[in-house]
């Protein structure tokens, strides 16, 4: 069989190792003699597996003992409403976004419904291609928030750098698309949010790290399995959790640790994306569209200067297997998603294939 290297924006690619521990224990973790699927969520079992999750995802992102972490569910998608819910305070207030990209723009969206949205800033005129200087921001003066996509899974665009905010107001991240790839100051955050599809397991969990002063400030109609402060009270168990989905999580934390950890996969990371954005600038067949100083390491879009040869080249990827390299519908072309689990080996595939299709 041809070897499968997998760049789908997610649900993506998880480690070889992580899948074969999850096989292995299927039927009967631990001599326990159930499957995690089928434990109950407050027995011994599946206490100790959420236990060591928790604590390997603070260790790995060197959280502070005054922020909680949350497994919850809904996906990142689902945070845009949860987040202003739980962080607004007094309905009427503004929170500050930057437009970044498809992801920043449905938070945009879904914040109005319950909060007054400033647009401090956008690059939506350059075509989402760069993340706007933090001098050219419109702050407000007392914001609920800021929040921010610090990297946009579709366009392909990522933060450089941490911005500063006015005061005291906290800085909120969707991080999902690019969490545990590179070092994070958790305490320059109030929250930091992510689906696990992407760089930390199966669909289905959402972690949220929360600093302990902006728990208990929902708004009423915050249904109750919303509510960081319920949440935190119960250890996200106030609704029964994504269970397996926490498990596969934590064996990725493990995996990670024997890594050497999220400086270790950084510079793996930064090795993989240098290596494919060589490939895309040095043959003018391709085009990847996004400023070089705010290009993701993880998600990497780009285009055939003949885009009349786009299925022509998929079919030859896929051949090759180099599978789910279609961009997204909304901005069309390609993207390669190159997370922690993509060996380097899949990154030079695509890159041999890239060479030898433009040669051709």
């Amino acid at each position: 069989m041809t070897k499968i290297y997998n760049f789908s924006a997610g649900p993506a690619v998880l480690p070889k190792e992580v899948l074969q521990q999850a096989a292995a224990e299927m039927l009967d973790w631990h001599g326990s003699g159930m499957s995690v699927m089928e434990m109950s969520h407050r027995g011994p079992e599946f206490l100790s597996i959420y236990r060591a999750a928790e604590a390997d995802l603070r260790e790995l992102l060197s959280v502070p003992a005054n922020y909680k972490i949350l497994f919850m569910q809904g996906g990142g998608l689902s945070q845009n409403a949860v987040v202003p819910m739980n962080l607004v305070g007094t309905a009427g207030r503004t929170v500050d976004f930057v437009h970044t990209g498809s992801w920043s723009g449905k938070s945009i969206k879904e914040a109005a419904r319950y909060a007054s949205v400033n647009v401090a800033a956008s690059s939506q005129a350059e075509h989402f291609s760069r993340v706007p200087a933090q001098e050219s921001w419109k702050l407000s003066q007392d914001a609920a928030y800021v929040h921010l996509c610090t990297n946009e899974t579709i366009d392909g665009v990522e933060y450089n750098f941490t911005p500063t905010v006015q005061g005291d107001v906290p800085l909120v991240a969707d991080m999902s698309s690019h969490i545990l790839s590179r070092p994070v100051d958790v305490s320059k955050y109030g929250l930091i949010f992510g689906g696990a599809q992407k760089n930390i397991g199966p669909a289905g969990v959402t972690v949220v790290i929360v600093r302990d002063d902006l728990l208990g400030k929902a708004l009423p109609i915050t249904p109750s399995a919303f509510n960081f402060q319920t949440v935190a009270d119960n250890e996200s168990m106030f609704n029964t959790p994504p269970t397996y989905g926490i498990y596969i999580a934590g064996l990725v934390f493990q995996w990670l640790k024997k890594q050497g950890g999220v400086a270790a996969m950084e510079k793996r990371n930064i090795e993989k994306a240098e290596l494919l954005y060589k490939a895309l600038d040095a043959d003018d067949f391709y085009q990847n569209r996004v400023a070089q100083d705010s290009r993701s390491r993880m998600n990497i879009p780009f285009y055939l200067r003949d885009e009349s040869k786009n299925e022509a080249f998929l079919a030859g990827a896929k051949a090759r297997g180099l599978l789910q390299l279609k961009g997204h519908k909304s901005v069309g072309g390609m993207r390669a998603s190159i997370y922690n689990a993509m060996p380097i080996e899949g990154v030079q595939a695509l890159v041999d294939y890239l060479n030898e299709f433009a040669g051709r």
